[in-house]
């Protein structure tokens, strides 16, 4: 339940870009999975530093592409580790609740994104005002958009800017994109998803 309502919050008061629904069940699972590492261990010593071995071994062996990765694999230790020490009702109990708790996540597609944001990169010449020559352009397809970036490529000859966008609803990617082209001298122009890019 705690990890429901931290991971409602944290969608509540994201502010930069879109945030990734793979993070927000990370963070539903992540207590309930913590407080079994922690009743399996209590204060056995032994435990504990067999438990930071193995965490050491995850952190610096393997790379995570997916937070939720990590949640699932907080898992798997905590139920290897109550299989160790023999409490195997627990570490089935654990491991089939959690496991469904996640697949009725997925079925209600908790923590998805309403409204996906675009991140926009723009070449442009040097002799143009970057910071207004689109704003009219924003205004008539854009919801919300952030300058996250601007610099300089091509030894100075162009500078690249990187935005977050949020089209409004019904508005074409590709009308935005040949409004975009008119005012930067048809240099490039991409957009993607900020998961995609990031």
């Amino acid at each position: 339940m705690t990890g429901i309502y931290i991971a409602l919050f944290y969608i509540k008061t994201y502010k930069s870009g879109a945030y990734s629904q793979s993070f927000v069940l990370t963070l539903v699972m992540l207590p309930t999975i913590v407080a079994l590492i922690i009743m399996l261990i209590g204060s056995n010593l032994a435990r504990a530093f067999s438990l930071a071995g193995v965490f050491s071994i995850i952190r610096f062996r393997t790379s995570m592409g997916d937070p939720k990765d990590v949640a699932y694999i907080f898992l798997t230790v905590a139920v290897g580790l109550a299989l160790g020490i023999g409490f195997i009702s627990y570490a089935v109990l654990f491991a089939v609740v959690l496991s469904l708790f996640m697949v009725l996540l997925h079925k209600i597609n908790f923590g998805s994104k309403k409204n996906v944001s675009k991140r926009l990169r723009v070449l442009m010449p040097e002799n143009l005002d970057y910071e207004s020559v689109f704003e009219d352009v924003f205004m008539n397809y854009a919801k919300s958009h952030v300058m996250k970036r601007a610099k300089t490529a091509d030894l100075g000859s162009v500078y690249e800017l990187t935005y977050d966008v949020l089209l409004k609803d019904g508005m074409s990617e590709k009308s935005f994109i040949d409004e975009l082209r008119c005012r930067n001298g048809n240099l490039t122009i991409s957009i993607s998803t900020n998961e995609e890019d990031s």
